[in-house]
């Protein structure tokens, strides 16, 4: 039979892998299993937003770094982009796109924190805009939980 602490850290640890998986290009689904943990009332519900949003924002960290190491491949024939349309995507994305991290919750928010990395966002910046948004992402879905969950 398992302890109480083993049960906590396999569905703690569960949701913290749910989540990091669903920042990342495999398939993941961490509503589910954040909405069962909730149910279940067996912890507080600040904790489970800080577990889903560290892990979450780490397989951000994932995508971020998958686009720094493609980077160093844009001089080869492959690579995607010629150099003028990444030399105007990088000037567009320090204008603009950064802010753009705010939505790397939504659907198309892996290809965001990957370009972020290709476009070389300072880490510290990175990770303050998509841990933010991570955040108030599990927040805003707990919130929307308990209104179903009652």
């Amino acid at each position: 039979m398992l302890t109480d602490w083993a049960a906590d850290g396999f569905a703690l640890g569960g949701l913290f892998i749910a989540a990091f998986g669903a920042a990342t290009v495999l398939p993941f689904q961490s509503e589910i299993v954040f909405a069962g943990l909730q149910a279940q009332g067996l912890w507080p519900l600040w904790w489970l937003v800080v577990v889903a949003s560290v892990g979450n924002t780490l397989g951000s960290v994932v995508n971020y770094g998958m686009g720094v190491w493609v980077e160093h491949y844009r001089h080869r024939r492959w690579f995607p982009a010629s150099e003028a349309q990444l030399d105007r995507a990088q000037r567009w994305y320090a204008r603009w796109g950064v802010w753009t991290l705010l939505l790397s919750w939504a659907p198309l928010g892996d290809a965001i924190t990957l370009a972020a990395g290709i476009m070389r966002t300072p880490l510290w910046l990175f990770v303050a805009l998509v841990g933010f948004a991570k955040t108030v992402r599990y927040i805003v879905f707990a919130w929307l939980a308990a209104g179903f969950i009652g």
